[in-house]
């Protein structure tokens, strides 16, 4: 007694079948079609040759499930299938890593040419226009089961991404960025530039996904390697390639929601970003005491208001950029300074309590600008060199304060 044939419930056995001599051919055939598409990939698909021999043989495989699958398809191509599981899921899931979409689409168009070279040698007679057809609908069926496996792994690629990206930028921002932060900024393409500033400002209301997005296609724009992320109501952007702090701002604004937006000052790397990222965050505090504060604004131009506001870091900058130079410089331009601010900015006001000429003066004004960067005549940086005369002399014990 004859063993019974082993077929999914629910087909056609072959002598039903309305094309089951094509069938039984393309069965026998499919050995033949699957060597004779891998070596046309080895003659003209130069990465193909180019490649690991385990990776070869895993192409091999794909190619041969790719050809069993039309053979069941064209079984019975009314029943609903996963192609996708038929072809792909024989490969590794880090193959789709190892090839690219475009190489794929190339493995795929050279063995479908094959089987329809082969077309009238396997159709059985009459059946060639069916074999033909059945082949072009089975080709659409495969381009789509090939995108949607991209797709899925370059969704689960985008997540895992997102999760390593926030935990870079959530240790630059608590300041336990390590070699494993550097390590984890390596794997999602940054490539240690040079200069590096984190710009703060707050998350617009929505999709924080879209947001991050619209951050990469203006550093896409400006030429700016970024890492990004929404945490909790801030928007936090580490970017480098750029030694100016204000420019890389004003390019990555857009997104940003209303509020003050703050650069840090440039440090040399990811792991001195955080030094960058707590005087960004100070200055985003602090900002609401400069109403007047441009937008973007740099952390270290609110300096006095985070002074003001508690920050240690920002006290021991305008001491030491300030108060310390100018004591070095000599007596007479702390001296100079300090009473031509009492007296309201006058040059005659402070040159009568000196008892020196107004020229004398605005010489040393002018040394006080040049020592620190600050010129006493400006409203915004005399009170930035008022708060700094006042730090200093308390960091002294000057008993006058």
């Amino acid at each position: 007694m004859p063993e019974p044939e082993n077929r999914r419930p629910g087909s056609l056995p072959h002598d039903a079948h309305p094309h089951a001599a094509t069938l039984k051919r393309l069965e026998k055939s499919s050995g033949s079609l699957a060597a004779q598409a891998i070596a046309r990939m080895d003659e003209t698909l130069p990465w193909y040759r180019a490649m690991p021999p385990e990776n070869r043989s895993w192409i091999g495989l794909v190619a041969q499930a790719g050809i069993a699958a039309f053979t069941e398809w064209f079984r019975h191509p009314d029943a609903p299938q996963a192609i996708s599981t038929d072809v792909f899921g024989t490969a590794p899931r880090e193959l789709t890593r190892a090839i690219t979409l475009r190489q794929t689409v190339e493995m795929v168009r050279t063995t479908i040419e094959v089987m329809e070279s082969a077309i009238d040698e396997v159709a059985a007679p009459g059946d060639e226009s069916v074999l033909r057809e059945a082949l072009l609908v089975y080709a659409r069926e495969i381009a789509f089961a090939t995108a949607q496996v991209y797709a899925q792994a370059a969704e689960a690629r985008g997540a895992w991404d997102a999760r390593l990206e926030s935990l870079v930028v959530n240790a630059v921002l608590s300041g336990e960025a390590d070699e494993g932060a550097v390590s984890r900024a390596a794997a999602l393409g940054w490539n240690s530039p040079e200069h590096v500033c984190v710009v703060l400002g707050t998350a617009p209301d929505g999709d924080s996904e879209l947001t991050v997005e619209a951050i990469r296609r203006a550093a896409r724009h400006a030429k700016l390697q970024v890492l990004t992320g929404v945490l909790g109501s801030r928007l936090v952007v580490i970017a480098g390639g750029s030694d100016n702090p204000l420019a890389v701002a004003k390019s990555l604004i857009g997104p940003f929601a209303a509020g003050p937006v703050v650069a840090g000052p440039v440090v040399p790397d990811l792991l001195a970003a955080t030094r960058s990222a707590q005087a960004a965050a100070a200055g985003l505090k602090a900002c609401s005491a400069w109403q007047d504060a441009p937008r973007p604004v740099l952390a270290d131009d609110l300096l006095p208001e985070r002074a003001i506001a508690g920050d240690p870091n920002a006290r021991e900058q305008l001491v030491e950029e300030i108060y310390r130079p100018l004591e070095e410089a000599g007596s007479a331009l702390l001296e100079t300074l300090s009473v031509y601010l009492e007296q309201a900015s006058s040059l005659e006001g402070a040159a009568r309590m000196l008892f020196v000429h107004p020229n004398t003066v605005r010489y040393r004004l002018r040394r006080v600008t040049d020592v620190t960067g600050w010129s006493p005549s400006d409203v915004r940086s005399a009170f930035t060199l008022r708060i700094a005369l006042i730090l200093g002399r308390l960091a002294d014990g000057d008993p006058q304060t």
